[in-house]
């Protein structure tokens, strides 16, 4: 990326990354630069990030500690620990991991810690019938998938362009201004875990009402306490911590201008 070009992000992930990369702001904002680079291309060939509430159904599966995948700015903070490939978001590399597999950068390097541990859940677009068998499909079985035969969308039900019904997803730039509005994706997703973990039902319930189709928003829920407290207090929390339970809190964006070496704050309405 240009060393002049600015970049803008939600000021809730920016509150919450610079208090875990402490004196190390401006390598900050050296890899802020090169994510969002990196994420404006994949949005720009289709790929959306999960929604939050897909992520924590996904999380309680197997009581993940890590996620592996998604960018610096979009992980969520629910995540002991964030990273991608070789480059660590936040946190140590290490416990039972939720894969992003479309955003993952790394996905032969993945494959080969797959079959070293089975504490791992894999949320992916799922396979065509054509399409090549995934590492991950090998001897490990699949707990949730909307491709599959469906009865026909009751009215009013939105449909994928495809004619399936696909699953919520966040809206393309999300990640710039907070957005929780959700669009429906054209493509199909499925759930892979090890062959040996076990999935009780209620939590394929979960993971399956997550990723319904609603049109309307992901989760806004304030939650002070823990790690989500320096996300949650990124925002306008901070200014109207009175009004705080009554979730009337406004957004705000921090813009990056590289070249001068400042930021500055916006508020959008």
């Amino acid at each position: 990326m240009e060393p002049h070009r600015g970049w803008t992000i939600a000021s809730s992930s920016w509150n919450f990354l610079r208090k875990r990369w402490l004196d190390r702001e401006q390598e900050l904002i050296m890899v802020i630069q090169e994510e969002t680079k990196r994420t404006e291309e994949k949005e720009e060939a289709g790929y959306r990030s999960p929604t939050w509430s897909i992520l924590r159904a996904l999380q309680k599966i197997n009581k993940a500690k890590r996620l592996e995948g998604e960018a610096v700015m979009s992980a969520p903070p629910f995540f002991q620990s964030a990273g991608r490939g070789d480059l660590k978001f936040w946190g140590e590399d290490d416990g039972p991991t939720v894969v992003v597999w479309e955003s993952e950068s790394e996905q032969e390097q993945w494959s080969k810690k797959m079959g070293k541990s089975k504490a791992w859940v894999v949320w992916c677009r799922s396979r065509k019938k054509d399409g090549e068998q995934r590492p991950f499909e090998v001897d490990k079985k699949e707990i949730f998938s909307n491709r599959s035969k469906q009865a026909k969308p009751n009215a009013g039900e939105k449909t994928g362009k495809k004619g399936g019904k696909g699953q919520s997803v966040r809206w393309k730039a999300w990640w710039r201004q907070g957005n929780i509005k959700c669009a429906v994706s054209e493509e199909y997703a499925s759930c892979w875990v090890h062959q040996d973990c076990h999935v009780a039902d209620e939590q394929k319930a979960a993971l399956k009402k997550a990723a319904g189709v609603s049109g309307g928003k992901d989760e806004c829920q304030v939650r002070l306490k823990g790690r989500e407290r320096d996300y949650c207090m990124g925002t306008e929390l901070d200014m109207l911590a009175t009004e705080a339970m009554g979730f009337r809190t406004k957004s705000r964006q921090v813009t990056v201008q590289t070249n001068k070496a400042k930021w500055e704050q916006d508020i959008i309405t």
